[in-house]
């Protein structure tokens, strides 16, 4: 389905500026992430000549990020091109709540969480699975003078939503942002829908849907309500347990995170009607992707 024209749908990401690329992420069989850099990145901003600047400044810390890979070496950030396109929706949106599946660093949370604040929103939940990268997302967010609005929650995404929930602290999601393990952004949209976090007004924000690309979850909120309805009833997985189709990125999170254990058996709210688009962008190293932005605007009888 098209979506209706709005500020972000009409932004047209035609070129990249070399001059802000990243470090290359390294090579086929090398590690880019979870080898010490990220401590290493805490140590760089907490050492830098400016640090006086940066403390209270998301804005400064930000920069300090986008230096550090630029400089020493890649981090897997949304960054500031596709970044742009996510906080533009947030200042449209206007999210009470907006929480992010996958912090790594941080770099979401800070320009996510102040584009929530300065919004008039009031809580962020930053959801990480690895511990070490929840301290440096935490460490990062006090610098920048962000407690109040980023909460971030250390654990599996799926166990966190079902435990936030639980405990009455996650009622419902205005804008969800996915960009952790990708064979979980359907299992965990689907458990969304189960738990009625997601409902029509609730916006989606996709990461990394052309690289490494996604299809199973662009398949299902591409889908009409008929076609997922067919999947529910066939017991079709409609691409969710496959995480042998997302390639190096999951083979390498399982390698150094261990199994994620998928919610495969919540069917989700096929009733659910989305009007979905991609909006062209670019990783911070220059490379081509994208961000899908789904609407949630119905619920069909």
């Amino acid at each position: 389905m098209n979506m209706p024209t709005s500020t972000v749908d009409s932004v047209h990401r035609a070129s990249f500026d070399n001059k802000k690329a990243y470090v290359a992420q390294e090579e086929k069989g090398e590690s880019f992430f979870d080898d010490g850099r990220e401590i290493e990145l805490l140590h760089f901003v907490y050492g830098h000549p400016s640090i006086e600047e940066i403390r209270g400044s998301p804005a400064n810390v930000l920069k300090a990020i986008d230096e550090y890979g630029r400089t020493r070496k890649y981090l897997m950030n949304v960054g500031d091109d596709k970044g742009r396109i996510v906080a533009d929706l947030v200042a449209e949106v206007k999210p009470q709540v907006m929480v992010e599946l996958g912090g790594y660093v941080g770099y979401s949370a800070l320009l996510f969480g102040d584009a929530v604040r300065n919004a008039g929103g009031k809580r962020y939940f930053s959801l990480e699975r690895n511990p070490e990268f929840a301290a440096v997302i935490m460490s990062l967010v006090d610098l920048a003078g962000l407690s109040d609005v980023v909460k971030v929650v250390v654990g599996s995404s799926a166990e966190s939503i079902k435990r936030l929930h639980a405990q009455g602290s996650l009622e419902h999601i205005d804008l969800l942002f996915l960009d952790h393990y990708k064979p979980a952004y359907t299992t965990d949209l689907k458990l969304c829908e189960h738990l009625r976090l997601v409902t029509p007004g609730t916006v989606l924000a996709a990461d990394n849907v052309i690289k490494p690309g996604n299809p199973p979850y662009l398949e299902y909120v591409r889908s009409s309500v008929e076609e997922k309805r067919q999947a529910v009833t066939s017991e079709k997985s409609n691409g969710v347990d496959v995480p042998s189709a997302f390639g190096r990125n999951a083979d390498m999170y399982k390698a150094r995170e261990g199994e994620e254990k998928l919610s495969t058996e919540v069917k989700g709210n096929p009733n659910l009607v989305y009007e979905s688009k991609l909006v062209n962008s670019f990783e911070p190293t220059g490379v081509p992707d994208g961000v899908e932005i789904t609407r949630c605007v119905a619920v069909a009888e």
